[in-house]
């Protein structure tokens, strides 16, 4: 076991009309390098996949014991205080903007004023085990929890133990297979902002667990991974509102193909990745004269992700690109709407993606043992290229951009860290779909600044 200085946890050019034999032919790269599966001999897990949140270690010599399980984790406390209301996950834990001005009758805003809260769900718990070699490959398991609580309509069960990660690797000599619950690959974990809060950059950063297959070769300096994934914990949304059953009644997985590159040294790092997902947004419709007609209607989303790292002693720099349609599930702007046109006897409809760009950047550096370091993200609504209608299944309708300033400092005495964070935050809201192509016209900014602090021991 190791102790972290953070936690960096939880925590994206149009194209349309994608069908499914595209589906299939970026899955078909999933399956590059599995022929060295057979005799290849054993590497360590490291060579092939990072530890989640880097909270696991194994020395040279547990690494000929089978069966060997390592137990580890963090306790965290928060406390943390917003100049006006935000739009947020688990009681303000998870802040992602400011919300939009509010105005009573005397021409007050409800929404401006002081909120504080302190919590400890971020705690977690974590157990690995190290396992024999199982076709020719060396195995390892993971399961962690924290203290989130579990989906409901209130979330009344904060506090209550949830699944975090949950996944087992097989890794050959320069090929690795993860089945599990894991970070998404729009959520590139080796290439994570650094930032105190639990939103991990969130809306500009993705961000989503996922249960999944997913596999990765090493070429060269070159790592290309696949993965089929479902949704779970993070889901899309709809007529229904949020939920997994539009993918899964899609009949195909979210698929995802990635390229890493890394260089001789630590000093340069990045990589691409292009992201497709197919959802059934109803399954039947109802016209006029109460008929019913079974619908064919989907929604095909192709998202594309860019990223790069550069350090240099004490001192480094990580920023990420993005463009997304229906990012919903990834904690993104962004999602889907009907369109205008629809037949009018069977009431099938037509949908098109509503799209976002974003980027983010975070530096850092690491003086007389502080990290200091600030986090910059932007992200811009860019509509949907079609006219459309009043029916929209998103987040952030009518916010045109978003943009974040946010300073941190941390310090480490032994395993306990102490951090503070400041986030600003500004949301230009206006009116929805004011260009009728799911634009937003006419913004103005609304602002929040966040002050975190964080005391955090790991074991």
């Amino acid at each position: 076991m190791i102790l972290n200085i953070f936690v960096i946890c939880s925590l994206r050019l149009s194209v349309r009309n994608l069908n499914r034999w595209t589906a299939v032919l970026i899955a078909s790269g999933l399956l590059v390098g599995l022929h060295h599966q057979a005799h290849a001999s054993a590497a360590p897990e490291d060579s092939i996949v990072p530890d989640t949140a880097r909270i696991f270690k194994k020395s040279d010599d547990e690494t000929t014991k089978n069966k060997l399980l390592e137990f580890s984790g963090f306790i965290k406390y928060d406390l943390f205080a917003d100049t006006r209301q935000v739009v947020n996950a688990r009681e303000g834990l998870v802040s992602m903007y400011p919300e939009n001005r509010l105005v009573d009758a005397s021409g007050n805003d409800v929404n401006a004023g002081r909120n504080l809260n302190m919590l400890s769900i971020h705690s977690r718990l974590a157990l690995r085990s190290y396992g024999p070699v199982v076709f020719n490959a060396r195995t390892s398991g993971l399961i962690e929890a924290d203290f989130y609580g579990n989906e409901n309509s209130h979330f009344s069960d904060l506090n209550g133990l949830r699944l975090f990660n949950a996944y087992i690797n097989f890794n050959w000599k320069t090929t690795g297979l993860l089945v599990g619950q894991y970070w998404h690959p729009m959520s590139v974990r080796e290439f994570f902002p650094n930032t105190v809060s639990f939103s991990a950059g969130a809306p500009f950063h993705p961000m989503s667990r996922n249960p999944q297959v997913r596999i990765r070769q090493m070429l060269g300096r070159f790592k290309l991974t696949g993965a089929f994934l479902s949704q779970r914990d993070f889901t899309s949304t709809g007529p229904d509102g949020p939920g997994s059953h539009y993918l899964r009644n899609a009949g195909i997985p979210n698929v995802h193909l990635q390229l890493q590159y890394s260089g001789d040294s630590s000093a340069f790092s990045g990589g691409a990745g292009i992201d497709y997902k197919q959802l059934v947004p109803t399954r039947s419709a109802l016209n006029d004269v109460g008929e019913v007609f079974k619908s064919n209607s989907l929604v095909s989303s192709v998202s594309f992700i860019g990223f790069l790292k550069m350090e240099t002693g004490n001192i480094g720099m990580t920023a990420q690109g993005v463009y997304a349609q229906n990012a919903y599930d990834l904690l993104l702007l962004g999602g889907y709407a009907e369109k205008l046109v629809n037949d009018a006897y069977t009431v099938e409809k037509a949908y098109t993606n509503l799209n976002v760009a974003s980027f983010w950047l975070d530096m850092w550096s690491i003086v007389r043992g502080v990290h200091v370091g600030a986090f910059i993200g932007y992200t811009k609504n860019l509509g949907a290229g079609n006219r459309i209608g009043d029916a929209r299944y998103s987040r952030g309708e009518n916010i045109g951009w978003v943009y974040r300033l946010s300073p941190r400092m941390a310090y480490d005495i032994g395993p306990v860290n102490a951090a503070l964070e400041g986030e600003y935050t500004v949301a230009g809201y206006g009116t929805a779909n004011g260009d009728g192509m799911g634009g937003v016209a006419d913004t103005a900014p609304v602002a929040n600044f966040r002050s975190l602090l964080s005391v955090k021991y790991s074991f």
